[in-house]
């Protein structure tokens, strides 16, 4: 498949080009700057793309964004998450909707925060949105490729939970502080977390080119955790002690709304819509996902 990818040099991007270049797939990166031959420039802020460019293409991924917890939540930053999302959508699905021969699917990023904070409550995709500052991010952001759902392109909405990636990501900055025995729970700990593997994350964004689903999907493992488990099951992963961690470090850091969205927010969100159609997890579990990315002995 000749494939275009916005994101490219994101956490998730950087693997899934990786692997899709490996199978076979032309890739053809969407960037900013002038990448060499087989990019597209665009500039989602001034609505500009090489629409040219993706002209006969099978297909495009979409997973360009600010990062969520890059910043403070200021006032202006998150105007930035907002329409780093919803800019970029619209203009990639108004571009794709009015080309002589579009791609038959749009895999469009979005995320697990569109259900808000929901308790122990098991999370299907057709649960309503929340109502908190993230969840309505998320809504906008879908509601962006409506011109790509409107002219008959199969689209899918990548609702993405937390990726664990030595790389990249939560786990990447835990680790140290996990490995020097300081790691902890945030609050009571009963908090659940929705988390996939990165192995996963890129396997299913791949798996669903040629399936055929369409809207939401949850791209996340079949067993959410708590935070209590997961620090739990990552300190003894690592051999070492974990603890308590109060609040107040992360919310002087980051911010109240932030820290508190990002580690007391509770999603028990299940993968239905993927395994209901067959794909098979090759991290089903937490320890089996901690297991292979930390190359930890069986």
């Amino acid at each position: 498949m000749d494939i275009a990818i916005t994101g490219s040099s994101g956490l998730i991007g950087i693997a899934l080009t990786e692997r899709l270049t490996a199978a076979g797939h032309t890739v053809r990166r969407v960037l900013r700057r002038d990448g060499g031959p087989g990019t597209v420039r665009w500039d989602p802020v001034a609505g500009t793309i090489d629409a040219a460019a993706l002209e006969g293409i099978d297909a495009v991924i979409h997973l360009a964004g600010e990062g969520i917890g890059e910043k403070r939540w200021t006032p202006a930053q998150k105007d930035v998450i907002r329409s780093s999302r919803t800019l970029g959508t619209g203009l990639i699905a108004r571009t794709i909707a009015e080309l002589a021969t579009p791609p038959k699917v749009l895999l469009s990023g979005s995320a697990i925060g569109w259900y808000g904070d929901r308790g122990d409550t098991g999370l299907d995709e057709s649960e309503p949105a929340g109502t908190d500052y993230l969840a309505s991010v998320v809504v906008d952001w879908e509601a962006a490729a409506r011109p790509a759902v409107d002219a008959g392109i199969r689209t899918v909405f990548l609702r993405t939970g937390i990726v664990l990636s030595p790389d990249g990501g939560a786990l990447k900055r835990q680790l140290p502080v996990f490995r020097a025995g300081l790691g902890g729970r945030f609050g009571s700990g009963q908090q659940y977390q929705s988390w996939i593997s990165i192995t996963d994350e890129v396997r299913a964004i791949e798996w669903l080119l040629t399936s055929d689903l369409s809207g939401p999907v949850n791209l996340t493992a079949p067993e959410p955790v708590t935070n209590a488990t997961f620090t739990k099951r990552l300190g003894a992963a690592l051999h070492r002690p974990t603890f308590i961690v109060p609040m107040a470090g992360p919310r002087i850091l980051f911010g109240r709304e932030l820290a508190d969205s990002l580690l007391l927010t509770s999603q028990k969100v299940l993968p239905v819509a993927l395994e209901r159609h067959g794909f098979a997890f090759q991290h089903p579990t937490l320890d089996a996902a901690l297991r292979d990315l930390l190359h930890l002995p069986s």
